[in-house]
């Protein structure tokens, strides 16, 4: 199943954040901690995550510096901040809006099933 490029860009923002508040981390390691939460569905590039990783310091929800780990070369690691704490409850609650709303219209409904072929003959 490939996640519409809307809905990935509806929840980069507190996905991130969340991530962040977990501890400080690079790049690469959010990359892999979004795939991990997903099982695989969310498998976002670097040219997603890096613009959105530099919007969020931008508008101070973030904070980075660069750390060197001993026989690796310097990473540029990010931390949430007291602002982007505040962003990620006001996320938070838009989506608990969004989901709870969306379980009321799916709530005792049968799954939708779509036969491709149906129609055709």
């Amino acid at each position: 199943m490939k996640v519409a490029k809307d809905l990935v860009a509806a929840s980069a923002t507190p996905m991130v954040l969340g991530i962040l508040t977990e501890g400080e981390s690079y790049g690469y390691a959010i990359l892999r901690r979004i795939n991990e939460l997903s099982g695989g569905e969310l498998s976002w590039t670097e040219g997603l995550l890096y613009p959105l990783l530099h919007r969020l310091e931008r508008l101070g929800h973030v904070e980075s510096s660069w750390q060197s780990v001993t026989g690796e070369r310097k990473r540029k690691y990010y931390r949430i901040t007291d602002l982007g704490r505040a962003e990620l409850a006001e996320q938070r609650r838009q989506w608990d809006t969004v989901v709870g709303a969306l379980k009321e219209i799916w709530h005792d409904r049968a799954p939708l099933t779509v036969n491709p072929l149906e129609g055709l003959a």
